[in-house]
C-alpha cells in the first residue's frame, strides 16, 4: 500500500532531482558551456506538448471514441512537416528582433503595437487557465486515487472548502514556489532558461517510459499482446464501435477541426513558443526535430488503445474513471513499484506544462500588461530608478502565483464538469485565434495593426461565448437556460447552436465561429486601411526576413539624435548597471571601437539598445523606453517606402555581386583545372619523349656498337661477320618500325592522319593479317585457330588501318604465347549492333596493373609488359586510337600465367567520315 509519506517524499524528491538539472544547465550556461545545445534535447524539450492530458486524458478519450484520439497528435506530425520553412521564419525573426513572448511577437510585427500585446497576452492568460487547471486536476485526483488505495477513489470536491481546506490549493501553490524557482531566479535579456529546457527534456524521458512501461505491463502481462486485447474487445459488444473509424471514433468534421486545432496549439500555445523559440539555440536542431519530435508522439500513443480496451475490460461498468486507467491497473494488480512510477510520470508531464507555460505567460503579464501600464503613470517615475531589474522579476514572480491561481479556481468552479481531455481542448480553441495574425503577419504584407486587433477580438468573443460560457453553465455558475435558450431567449444566439448551425460538437461549432470572425475582420479591416509607415516596416522586417542576414532593417528605419550615456542608463535600469556595461563593451569591440566613449549614437546602437530592452519588458515597451531619451524624428510613409525601395535595390546589388563572384570562383576554378591540365600534359610530354628517346637510342646503340665490331675486326670469320650483319639488320628494321609508329601516332594525335573508308568485311582482313604472320607463327611453333562465323555484316572503316591492328595484335600474340606449345585463336562474333574480335594467346598473362599501362603511350611505349617477354613500338596505344577513331573500344582480358585475350569491337555499317577520338 502506497502511504502519504511515500508518495509525498516521492514527489518531492523527483521535484528536487528536476531543480537539480536545472540548477547545473544554467550553471553550465553561465560557463559558456550548455548542454541544451543538442538537437535531441531540443526535440525532447517539445514534447511538453505531451501534458497530464497526454499521459491520463488520452487513454480516456480512447476508451470513449476510441482511435477518436488520435487527431491531437496528427496535427503536430502534419505542422512538424512545415516547420523547415514556417517555423525557421519564425525563428528567424524572433532571434533577429529579440522577441521573447508570442504577445511580443505579434505587438512587434504589427508596429509594436502595445495595446495588441495586451490582447494577445488576455487571450493567452484566459485561454491557458482552462489548461493549466487541467494539469491541477489530473494532480489532484491521481493523488487522491494513490492515496485511497486500494479503493481508488477521488476526493468530493462539492464538501472540500474553497484555497486552505483544499489540496489542490497547496499544490497549485508547490507548482508556484517550484516555477518562481525554476524561471525567475535572474533577469535574462534574452530570456533563455537552460536549465529549464534540460529540465524539460529530462520530464519527457520519464513521461515516457512511464507511460510505456504500463502499457508494457497490461499489454503482455495482463493480456497476451496487442492482438489478445483486441479479439478479446471485440466480443465486447460495448467496445465493438470503439474499433472502427465510423463507430465512436466521431465524423470527419470532428477529425478535421481537432487536427486543425492541434496544429494552431504545437504552434501558438504559450509553452511551445517558449522552448520552440525562445529557448532555441541553432535554429539547426529544427533540421532534427522535424523526425524526432513525431516520432516521440508515436512512441507514447503505441498504448493508449490496449490501456483503455484494458481498462475497460477490466473495469467494467464504468467503476473506476477511464482517465485514470493508467494509473488503477498496476493498482488493481498490487504492482505498486509500477503505479508509483505512473503516478510520478503524471507528475511530471502536468509539472512541465505548468512551470514551462507559467514562465511564459508571466514574462507576458509582465512585458504587455503591467510595464505598459506602469510606464503610463508618471507618479511612480520609473525612467529615474538606477535599477528597475528586480521590480520586473517581482511583477513575473507575482503573475505566476496569480496565475496559478486562476487556474487553481477554474478547476475549482468548472472543472469537475469535464475530462482531461475537454478540458484542454477549450484551451486549444482559444490560442488557435493567434494563426491569422501570425501566419498572416509573417507572410502577407498588407495585414494592419487595427487588422489584427480586429481579427483577435472578434474570435475571442465568440471563444468566450461559444465554449468558455458553457463551461460554466454546464458547472451551474451560469443558468443552464443560457444553453438551450440563448442569451435574451433567442434561439439564434444559443452558444452552441449559433445562429442556427447544429449538427457540430461543441469544439468544431466555436471553432468554425470564431475563425470565420477572426480571419473575416483581419482580412477586412487590414484591406479597408493600408499599414501605417511603421507598420509597413515591420511587416518587411517580418516577411522577408529569410532573404536578409544577421540585421534586420530596424537601424535604417530610425532618425533622430541620441546620447550613449543616456541610452547607457536606461539599459541600466531595466538589466542592471554592470550588466548593461558589459553589454555595451561587448557591442563596442564588436564595432572595432576601444571602449564604449568611442560610440557613436547613431541608429544602430539605438536598434541595439531597443533589441536589449525587448528582451527584458518587450519590443512594445523598449520602443516607448528609447523614445524617451532620444529625439526621433518620425518618418513618413513615403520616407519609409524609399527606404525599403533602396534596401531592396542594395539587396538585390548584393545579390548580382554574389552572383558574379559564384561566376569568378568558377571561372578562377576552370582555369586552375585547365592549368594543371596544361603542367600534366607537360610532363606527359616529356614522359613521352624521354621514353621514345629512350627506345630509339636502344636499337642505335645496338647497331654503332656492332658496327664498330665489324670495322675493328676485319679479320672476323665469315659466320660471325653474317650474323653481326644480320643483328644490324634487325635492330635497324626495329629501329624503322619505331620511327614510323611515332610518326603515326604524332599524325593521329594532332589529327592530319590519312583516312581511307570503306565497306570492309572482317573476315577478308583476319585472312590476310593471319598470311601475313604465318611465317612468325611457325617459326614460334604456334598453332593458329580461328572462328569466323558465316554471314557477318561489313563494317565501314580503314581497311589498312584495321589490318595494322590485326597485325600487332597477332605478332603480340605469337611472341608471347607459351614457348613450345603455342595456341592462338582468333574469333569474330556479332553482338547487337556491333561486330566484335578477339585474339588469344596462352602465354604468360597481364596483371590487373598493367592492363591500362600497355595501352598508355605517355606511361609505357608499346607492348612493353612487366610480367612478359619485353618488345618494343608503340602498337597497342596506336591500335587504340585507330579503334575509337571508328567509334570502337580495345581493351584485354587476362589472369597471370593464364594467356590474354585483346578484344575490340566497331559498330556496323557506321557512316564513313572522321570519328571523334576517345578521351
Amino acid at each position: 500500500m502506497l502511504t502519504a509519506p511515500v508518495i509525498v517524499i516521492a514527489s518531492f524528491a523527483y521535484l528536487g532531482l528536476l531543480f537539480a538539472i536545472a540548477y547545473y544547465g544554467d550553471k553550465r550556461a553561465d560557463d559558456g558551456r550548455s548542454i541544451i545545445a543538442n538537437p535531441y534535447i531540443f526535440a525532447l524539450s517539445l514534447a511538453v506538448y505531451c501534458t497530464s492530458w497526454t499521459f491520463y486524458g488520452s487513454v480516456g478519450r480512447a476508451a470513449t471514441s476510441g482511435i477518436g484520439f488520435l487527431p491531437i497528435y496528427l496535427g503536430p506530425t502534419l505542422m512538424a512537416a512545415l516547420w523547415w520553412y514556417v517555423m525557421l521564419k519564425i525563428i528567424r525573426i524572433s532571434k533577429q528582433n529579440r522577441i521573447t513572448s508570442i504577445a511580443d511577437f505579434i505587438a512587434s510585427r504589427y508596429g509594436k503595437s502595445q495595446m495588441l500585446g495586451g490582447l494577445v497576452t488576455i487571450i493567452a492568460v484566459v485561454g491557458v487557465i482552462p489548461y493549466i487547471a487541467l494539469q491541477l486536476k489530473a494532480i489532484s485526483n491521481t493523488f487522491s486515487i494513490v492515496l485511497h488505495d486500494p479503493e481508488m477513489a477521488m476526493a468530493d470536491k462539492q464538501s472540500t472548502p474553497l484555497f486552505l481546506g483544499d489540496n489542490t490549493f497547496y499544490i497549485a501553490m508547490l507548482l508556484a514556489a517550484f516555477t518562481i524557482l525554476f524561471g525567475t531566479r535572474h533577469l535574462d535579456a534574452t530570456e533563455r532558461h537552460e536549465g529549464l529546457v534540460a529540465a524539460v527534456a529530462f520530464e519527457s524521458l520519464v513521461k515516457l517510459l512511464a507511460f510505456i512501461a504500463v502499457g508494457l505491463f497490461v499489454t503482455f502481462w495482463l493480456y497476451d499482446g496487442f492482438g489478445d486485447i483486441f479479439e478479446r474487445a471485440a466480443q465486447v459488444p460495448e467496445l465493438v464501435p470503439l474499433l472502427t473509424f465510423g463507430g465512436a471514433a466521431g465524423n470527419y468534421t470532428t477529425w478535421a477541426a481537432l487536427t486543425f486545432l492541434s496544429m494552431a496549439a504545437i504552434m501558438f500555445l504559450p509553452r511551445q513558443w517558449q522552448v520552440t523559440v525562445v529557448e532555441n539555440v541553432d535554429e539547426r536542431h529544427l533540421t532534427k526535430a522535424i523526425w524526432l519530435f513525431p516520432l516521440y508522439l508515436l512512441a507514447i500513443n503505441v498504448f493508449v488503445l490496449p490501456i483503455a480496451l484494458g481498462g475497460l475490460m477490466h473495469f467494467p461498468n464504468g467503476t473506476v474513471d477511464a482517465d485514470t486507467f493508467v494509473l488503477t491497473l498496476p493498482m488493481a494488480e498490487n504492482t505498486l513499484w509500477l503505479a508509483l512510477f505512473a503516478f510520478i510520470g503524471g507528475l511530471s508531464a502536468a509539472t512541465g506544462m505548468v512551470i514551462v507555460e507559467t514562465i511564459a505567460l508571466s514574462t507576458m503579464v509582465c512585458n504587455d500588461l503591467v510595464m505598459p501600464v506602469l510606464l503610463r503613470m508618471k507618479g511612480l517615475r520609473l525612467t529615474e530608478r538606477r535599477d528597475l531589474s528586480g521590480l520586473l522579476l517581482g511583477i513575473r514572480r507575482g503573475a505566476i502565483v496569480l496565475i496559478l491561481v486562476l487556474g487553481y479556481l477554474y478547476f475549482y468552479l468548472a472543472g469537475e464538469a469535464y475530462a482531461l481531455v475537454s478540458i484542454g481542448l477549450i484551451s486549444f480553441s482559444a490560442v488557435a485565434q493567434f494563426a491569422p495574425a501570425i501566419i498572416g503577419g509573417i507572410f502577407w504584407k498588407g495585414g494592419t495593426r487595427t487588422g489584427a486587433v480586429c481579427g483577435l477580438a472578434a474570435g475571442f468573443l465568440v471563444w468566450i461565448y461559444t465554449l468558455l460560457l458553457p463551461s460554466f453553465a454546464k458547472s451551474g455558475w451560469l443558468p443552464i437556460n443560457f444553453l438551450s435558450q440563448g442569451m435574451f431567449g433567442i434561439d439564434l444566439f444559443k452558444p452552441q447552436q449559433l445562429f442556427g448551425l447544429s449538427g457540430l460538437d461543441d469544439i468544431t461549432h466555436c471553432l468554425f465561429w470564431s475563425m470565420l470572425a477572426n480571419i473575416g475582420c483581419y482580412m477586412a479591416v487590414s484591406l479597408a486601411k493600408g499599414p501605417s509607415a511603421a507598420e509597413h516596416g515591420q511587416a518587411t522586417v517580418f516577411v522577408d526576413a529569410l532573404r536578409q542576414s544577421g540585421a534586420t532593417a530596424g537601424p535604417r528605419l530610425w532618425r533622430g539624435s541620441a546620447s550613449v550615456n543616456d541610452l547607457l542608463a536606461l539599459l541600466g535600469r531595466f538589466l542592471g548597471p554592470e550588466r548593461a556595461r558589459e553589454a555595451f563593451e561587448t557591442y563596442a569591440r564588436g564595432r572595432g571601437a576601444r571602449s564604449i566613449e568611442a560610440l557613436a549614437a547613431d541608429a544602430s546602437l539605438v536598434h541595439h539598445t531597443e533589441s536589449l530592452l525587448a528582451g527584458a519588458i518587450g519590443s512594445a515597451s523598449a520602443r516607448v523606453m528609447v523614445a524617451s531619451v532620444v529625439a526621433e524624428e518620425p518618418l513618413g510613409l513615403d520616407e519609409v517606402m524609399n527606404i525599403i525601395d533602396e534596401a531592396s535595390q542594395v539587396l538585390a546589388y548584393s545579390r548580382q555581386l554574389e552572383q558574379k563572384s559564384h561566376e569568378l570562383e568558377a571561372a578562377t576554378n576552370e582555369l586552375r583545372g585547365a592549368n594543371q591540365r596544361l603542367q600534366e600534359l607537360d610532363r606527359l610530354k616529356d614522359d613521352f619523349i624521354s621514353t621514345v628517346t629512350h627506345e630509339l637510342r636502344t636499337p642505335l646503340t645496338s647497331i654503332r656498337a656492332f658496327s664498330e665490331i665489324l670495322k675493328d675486326n676485319p679479320s672476323l670469320d665469315e659466320s660471325q661477320r653474317t650474323k653481326f650483319l644480320g643483328i644490324i639488320i634487325k635492330e635497324s628494321e626495329r629501329l624503322t618500325r619505331l620511327i614510323n609508329q611515332v610518326l603515326d601516332l604524332a599524325k593521329i594525335e594532332s589529327g592530319n592522319a590519312e583516312w581511307h573508308t570503306s565497306e570492309i568485311d572482317m573476315r577478308e582482313v583476319v585472312d590476310d593479317a593471319v598470311a601475313a604472320v604465318s611465317q612468325m607463327l611457325k617459326e614460334n611453333s604456334v598453332q593458329l585457330e580461328i572462328n569466323v562465323p558465316q554471314g557477318l555484316p561489313t563494317i565501314v572503316a580503314d581497311r589498312d588501318r584495321l589490318m595494322q591492328v590485326m597485325l600487332n595484335l597477332l605478332s603480340n600474340a605469337a611472341k608471347f604465347c607459351k614457348r613450345g606449345d603455342g595456341r592462338v585463336s582468333v574469333t569474330l562474333a556479332r553482338q547487337d549492333h556491333v561486330l566484335r574480335v578477339d585474339v588469344t594467346d596462352n602465354g604468360a598473362g597481364v596483371s590487373d596493373s598493367d592492363k591500362e599501362v600497355i595501352f598508355e603511350k605517355f606511361r609505357q611505349v608499346g607492348d612493353t609488359l612487366t610480367d612478359r617477354p619485353q618488345g618494343t613500338g608503340l602498337g597497342l596505344p596506336i591500335c587504340r586510337q585507330i579503334i575509337h577513331h571508328f567509334g570502337g573500344s580495345l581493351w584485354v582480358e587476362s589472369q597471370p600465367g593464364q594467356g590474354a585475350t585483346f578484344s575490340f569491337i566497331l559498330p556496323l555499317q557506321r557512316a564513313a567520315g572522321r570519328m571523334p577520338l576517345a578521351a
